[in-house]
């Protein structure tokens, strides 16, 4: 009989841990250059490469690539000695969710047509028209005061983060009550630390089963700056996008006409949580549970870039659901004095709806669970010097992480780049949102160097994807480095003494009755 796909991974994985000479099985494109790479590290990537590889088709929410990564972690957690915390006996926390894409969209402008995807994206919405015409206003950063009378047009605003012009919220509130039709949301290049992401992989809102957005009509398109010129002919399209960028006065004018056609799809589907427990050897802490978590979801298929067609999702975040696995795999059933839990989160990528869902429909109580370390947002493609530490001063984590990163010659900083909003970007918030400490790290560089060029390098060509798979260059040092870092976190949060902790001057601690 031939074997599954995860029967197959799951083998592999098992002896590319034991004989490193098959890791080639899994890793056939992987140079172990710049130095020896340890075996730790070995075993590490096997399991990532079995988590990413081409076979588990980027693992979206409630894919069948999805339920495959899925099968295979339930099963390593098995026979790494967890015992099953999901639904009926098993590993799967299974949740209901709905979703709406828009499977096809055009957008012509007095200067051409847009394309769907590589030009202009949609918010997905049930109510979305199927045909629409709108006259076109240009009103530059859409602040109230600037609307004018644009009763059933199609408005266009630049998407600026800048401090003193309008937010994004503040820009849709003053469209929608200016009994506009639809708003276009142009997506700022001057938003540098954080640029926009051309094509985009699809269109789709995916939410909770029964939270799906009520049908609205009301057009929210995002466009692709270079395509500008599709709707507003006989004007600088390139100038008007370089004052933008740079928060320069904006003209308002009105010019032609937009023609639109949208074609939307609902489903219903499950996808799961896959929640692992490590039981505690110490009776007084059993209340005192540890969550470790990863997102297990990817993008999946999405539009094709470079050739590819498949967005992996290899550091983002197969690698430390693998990372969650090694420590288990190094564990082997042996207890820290406080209780593990090992979580592969699903539908990061779509909302958070997995640690939502685990933290709403907690598998033991949820004022035993004391604290979540969840890895996220980790690029160890440069040298691992300096660690960016989500909420540090806001919990005794952040004391734990400091004290760890300090014995490893590690430095530790604040979020530097507060306005992109990261803290608030993975399943860390959900537990900070249900008053549980929670931390996550970033890989840190000093402004201007050439680790700086690296990362950003890699959110340009890299961040969500298909590029973000095995086949990409690696500090493997830099990776070690931070995997040593987790194992002895995790390590001195489970067994000391105290608990984690809020401190009383954090703004995001839970407000006392």
């Amino acid at each position: 009989m031939m074997k599954s796909i995860s029967e197959m991974n799951s083998e592999w994985v098992r002896a590319g841990a034991l004989f490193p000479a098959l890791l080639v099985l899994l890793t056939p494109n992987t140079t172990w250059a710049d130095g020896p790479v340890d075996e730790d590290s070995k075993a590490w990537w096997a399991l990532t490469s079995a988590l990413s590889s081409d076979a588990m088709e980027g693992r979206d929410t409630g894919s069948g690539g999805h339920e495959r990564a899925a099968r295979l972690v339930a099963e390593l957690m098995a026979e790494y000695g967890l015992q099953p915390l999901g639904y009926d006996g098993g590993f799967f926390q299974r949740i209901p969710l709905e979703d709406v894409t828009v499977t096809d969209a055009t957008l012509a402008g007095p200067g051409g047509e847009a394309i769907f995807l590589d030009d202009f994206s949609v918010s997905a919405n049930a109510g979305l028209p199927q045909k629409n015409s709108a006259a076109i206003a240009y009103r530059g950063y859409c602040a109230a005061e600037v609307l004018g009378d644009v009763r059933g047009k199609l408005v266009i605003c630049h998407g600026t983060s800048r401090a003193g012009l309008p937010t994004r919220d503040e820009r849709e509130e003053a469209v929608r009550a200016a009994d506009a039709s639809g708003m276009v949301t142009i997506d700022d290049p001057g938003f540098t630390v954080e640029p926009p992401i051309w094509p985009a992989a699809y269109a789709r809102s995916v939410r909770l089963a029964g939270e799906l957005a009520e049908p609205d009509s009301f057009v929210k398109i995002y466009l692709n700056p270079d395509a500008l010129g599709t709707l507003v002919a006989g004007r600088d399209a390139v100038a008007l996008i370089a004052s933008g960028a740079a928060g320069q006065p904006l003209p308002s004018f009105d010019t032609g006409l937009a023609e639109m056609t949208f074609v939307t799809r609902a489903s219903s589907y499950s996808s799961p949580n896959v929640i692992g427990l490590l039981p505690g050897s110490d009776p007084a802490l059993a209340d005192q549970v540890i969550v470790l978590g990863a997102h297990l979801d990817g993008y999946g298929f999405g539009r094709t870039v470079g050739g590819d067609a498949i967005y992996n999702g290899t550091l983002d975040d197969a690698a430390y659901v693998a990372l969650l696995l090694r420590l288990a795999q190094k564990r082997q059933g042996r207890g820290y004095a406080r209780p593990i839990i090992f979580a592969a989160w699903t539908s990061e990528e779509k909302g958070g709806h997995g640690s939502e869902w685990f933290l709403d429909h907690p598998p033991i109580p949820l004022s035993r669970i004391a604290a979540n370390i969840n890895l996220d947002q980790l690029r160890p493609i440069f040298p691992l010097e300096l660690l960016t530490v989500h909420a540090r001063t806001d919990t005794t984590l952040g004391d734990d992480a400091t004290a760890v990163a300090s014995e490893m010659g590690i430095a530790v900083q604040d979020d530097p780049e507060p306005e992109r909003n990261l803290l608030r970007r993975s399943d860390q918030w959900s537990f900070i949102s249900a008053g549980i400490p929670a931390i996550n790290f970033v890989f840190g560089y000093e402004p201007g160097s050439a680790s700086e060029s690296t990362y950003r390098q890699w959110y340009r060509t890299g961040y969500h994807r298909p590029q973000d798979d095995i086949e990409q260059l690696m500090d493997w040092q830099a990776a070690a480095d931070f995997n040593q870092f987790f194992y002895a976190l995790v390590d001195r949060v489970a067994n000391q003494s105290s608990g984690p902790a809020w401190r009383k001057e954090s703004d995001l601690r839970p407000v006392e009755d």
